[in-house]
């Protein structure tokens, strides 16, 4: 079967599309005949190498798939049903997606919603399935619309795209920060009703700074979380999603006991399964499928690993969808 397939010899690492035999698959209960996967930071970061994401060789990347079930001994799956994966070690220490089959335990799987089909599924893929955790989690912390605006970062790439199109269909008032205001036509027609550039938040943190937004969805970390917590409301809540900008959190803690700011963790590799229901069932009823097509771009397993450097370098805009099958 053709795999993208990273090696590590000598001279350090590989990655290059080859034959891979299916008999050197993982065990698992299920063998899923993949026809489509996607392309999120975590797999940039595995590809490139930027960081300690793979820790067997040789590995498949791809943390997400959607296919056919070929063959199961799970009695939750059979052949020919319809299912999709996320996260659970696939491109770190079990075989992605970017292949032609993979096989996994049926834990891992997820059935493939109704009304959405497998190109739609991986247009969402992890980075809108985190999004939608994110508005869960604000959901969950009692943060309304009407208390204010959401303030979406990262907004132009793949959880802020997704986070924007929910959000604007729940009713907020979105303000998206992003590095690329060349792309403010774009975000608005996912909803956002204003564009910052991301300098007004990048810079070096305040301890307290003027209310401006109720919620947060934060994919970049570092200085620009810590001045997103330092400009929200009253009683606010801020989901932190990703580390574009760094891992650290320079800020102060005078947003937590001054404003009783509430800082929401989103993991979406190993989320308990119901909630991971929940999210998948919630993205088929609530995200405009109108808005999720404008995000698409669509490319073969053979453009992906060049793809790699471009979404660590930002330059990738809201959903890439690998067709494989």
């Amino acid at each position: 079967m053709k795999a993208i397939v990273i090696e590590k010899g000598e001279n350090g690492q590989t990655v290059a599309l080859k034959d891979f035999p299916e008999s050197e698959l993982m065990d698992g209960e299920v063998t899923v005949r993949i026809s489509h996967s996607t392309i999120n930071y975590k797999d940039g970061l595995a590809m490139t190498g930027a960081a300690p994401i793979v820790r067997r060789y040789p590995m498949i990347p791809g943390i997400d798939f959607a296919g056919v079930v070929e063959s199961s001994s799970s009695p939750d799956y059979k052949p020919g049903d319809k299912v999709l994966l996320n996260g659970w070690g696939t491109s770190e220490t079990h075989l992605g997606g970017y292949a032609e089959k993979s096989r996994v335990p049926a834990r891992m799987l997820v059935p493939l919603p109704e009304g959405l089909t497998a190109r739609q599924a991986m247009a969402i893929g992890t980075a809108g399935y985190t999004a939608m955790l994110s508005v869960m989690a604000i959901d969950a912390a009692g943060v309304r619309p009407a208390d204010g605006p959401v303030l979406v970062t990262g907004a132009a790439g793949g959880v802020g795209s997704v986070a924007i199109a929910l959000l604007a269909k729940a009713g907020w008032h979105v303000i998206a920060s992003t590095g690329r205001t060349d792309e403010a036509d774009y975000l608005k027609g996912l909803g956002a009703a204003e564009v910052i550039h991301r300098d007004e938040l990048s810079g070096k943190p305040v301890a307290i700074g003027a209310e401006r937004w109720a919620a947060a969805v934060d994919s970049v970390g570092s200085n620009t979380l810590a001045n997103v917590l330092a400009q929200t409301k009253y009683d606010g809540a801020v989901t932190a999603c990703g580390l574009a900008q760094g891992m650290d959190l320079p800020g102060s803690v005078a947003p937590f006991i001054l404003r009783g700011i509430r800082l929401l963790g989103i993991e979406s590799v190993h989320c308990p399964r119901p909630r991971r229901f929940e999210a998948w069932q919630r993205l088929a009823k609530e995200l405009d499928l109108d808005k999720l097509e404008a995000m698409i771009t669509t490319v073969g397993l053979e453009q992906v690993i060049d793809l790699g450097p471009q979404i660590l370098a930002g330059k990738v805009r809201g959903r890439v969808v690998v067709e494989i099958g």
